[in-house]
């Protein structure tokens, strides 16, 4: 390890060691302790014989979080409501990269949701970071064939409901404009020329504050669901003129976050279709999935 010492070499990828264990598992405190777990896993493992620490490091965190991934799902299914990821701040050089901003999009999250976990590693180790088959095999102990099996059975699966969003990040960033203002001043005909026909609306509560319990579908819905939202009580139970309003890049696009004085309330991030129309919104109001955001938790891969 060219004389450096184990904390160094660890350092330099810990970055990469939570991109990916924030792909596998949904959630920035999960992530977080998938990391600290490899980390002791490596403090204490022989690496004498460890000539790509790059590699080795990735396979433990991997491996961690198929462990926490498996105990998490059961957890998940009683949830209350919808579940969304935890959102995270992202780097400008993830908000820029669209392939990278997809792979880390709430929509895309939600989607490797439904994969199951092997299946989720192998997508995210082969189709975000790019990894050959072979070396993914050998970090999750299976045979190559068994591995490109379950690769070409998750992006099949992926490819079947993946969003389909502009790249455009100007685009992206005038549609949570223009939805903003159309949901704030109250006019149903202008919030409505704002959604596409089949939009939907994804609030995460879990059970702690106000939210809907299934997602709303459809542009008359959601736009009657938003105006009763604002009109009447945030998620939080202040109403929405007693918040200020941040625009900051989450999960790899444009996104507001809403705060009561010190106190961050809510975050959305909406999805853009090909006409400029908002297609899918994402509203996290459940206070155990903000932590991230207010401590300035930022992802760079």
């Amino acid at each position: 390890m060219s004389g450096r010492s184990r904390a160094e070499v660890f350092a330099e990828h810990r970055e990469l060691l939570f991109a990916v264990a924030y792909r596998m598992l949904g959630t920035a405190v999960d992530a977080e302790d998938a990391v600290q777990d490899a980390w002791l896993r490596w403090d204490a493992a022989d690496r004498s014989d460890v000539d790509d620490p790059k590699g080795y490091l990735v396979r433990i965190v991997t491996n961690v979080s198929l462990d926490r991934l498996r105990s998490a799902q059961a957890r998940r299914e009683t949830y209350v409501g919808p579940w969304l990821p935890e959102p995270v701040l992202t780097s400008p050089d993830v908000a820029e990269d669209a392939e990278l901003a997809e792979s880390v999009s709430m929509a895309m999250l939600v989607v490797l949701e439904t994969l199951s976990p092997l299946e989720r590693a192998v997508f995210v180790l082969r189709e975000v970071f790019g990894y050959p088959y072979a070396e993914i095999a050998r970090a999750l102990d299976r045979s190559e064939t068994s591995v490109r099996q379950l690769g070409t059975r998750a992006r099949k699966h992926v490819q079947a409901r993946r969003p389909r969003f502009p790249a455009d990040r100007e685009v992206r960033r005038r549609a949570v404009e223009r939805f903003l203002e159309a949901t704030l001043g109250g006019d149903v005909n202008a919030l409505m020329e704002t959604l596409a026909p089949d939009v939907t609306v994804w609030s995460d509560g879990g059970g702690k504050v106000r939210a809907a319990r299934r997602v709303i579908v459809g542009a008359d819905r959601v736009s009657r669901w938003l105006g009763g939202v604002t009109r009447i009580m945030t998620p939080a139970g202040v109403t929405v003129s007693e918040l200020e309003i941040e625009r900051a890049d989450i999960n790899g696009t444009p996104g507001l976050v809403f705060r009561h004085g010190a106190e961050l309330v809510s975050a959305v991030t909406v999805d853009v279709d090909e006409q400029g129309r908002v297609s899918a919104v994402h509203l996290v109001g459940n206070p155990d999935k903000l932590h991230a955001l207010t401590e300035g938790v930022r992802l760079s891969y």
